[in-house]
């Protein structure tokens, strides 16, 4: 039967910026689907609401989510309130599952809670720990190159924006860290695979 797998842009991006990763992730043998949504814009809880509509919609054995950065914390959001979907894992792309510091020190700025939008609470604060039934794993990013070199508040190893302690969280059941920058992740070949070891074992592949 089919396995679903929904991606998720991040903050400021479109759903176009995905393609890359849904075209390998096609090869690997999942029907893919792009969600677009307003991340500036529209109230999360909105954009909540339209994803388990659309995953509802789907057939399938299994409904899967991959979300980079601000789309894997939508994600973990959405399986919250997910009620009978089919079993499916997530795979977050550079999230920032304890809440981000770039975020708060944007949101600091002049102007910059316009920049950050709506989205400026579930970025700001992330969660506590993960205690859902999906299996969760982490993907972060090692090559410093970003927003957070200009801001100067963030904590090393990082992939330029997001630290990788921001991307654990208690909970996951699997973590692992790529030589990939914040935005480069969703472009990332070990990225790809790694998100394809997930999918299918709820592990990441280790070096042999």
């Amino acid at each position: 039967m089919t396995e679903h797998v929904i991606l998720l842009h991040g903050l400021w991006m479109r759903s176009f910026t995905m393609t890359m990763l849904r075209r390998r992730l096609e090869r690997a043998g999942y029907t893919v689907h792009l969600f677009d949504y307003a991340s500036v814009m529209h109230d999360p809880d909105l954009s909540v609401a339209q994803l388990l509509k659309r995953a509802h919609a789907l057939r399938g054995e299994a409904i899967h989510f991959v979300g980079h950065s601000l789309g894997g914390l939508m994600a973990l959001r959405a399986l919250k309130q997910a009620g009978d979907l089919p079993a499916g894992r997530l795979v977050c792309l550079g999230s920032p599952l304890c809440g981000s510091e770039v975020a708060r020190s944007v949101a600091r700025l002049p102007g910059g809670s316009l920049l950050v939008g709506k989205s400026a609470a579930i970025l700001r604060d992330g969660l506590r720990r993960w205690d859902g039934p999906h299996a969760v794993g982490s993907i972060a990013g090692r090559l410093p190159v970003g927003l957070g070199f200009v801001i100067g508040s963030l904590a090393s190893p990082n992939d330029g924006t997001v630290s990788v302690a921001e991307t654990r969280l208690p909970g996951l059941t699997d973590h692992c860290v790529v030589p990939a920058t914040h935005m480069g992740l969703v472009f990332s070949d070990e990225a790809a695979n790694q998100t394809v070891a997930f999918l299918r074992t709820e592990r990441f592949a280790r070096p042999a």
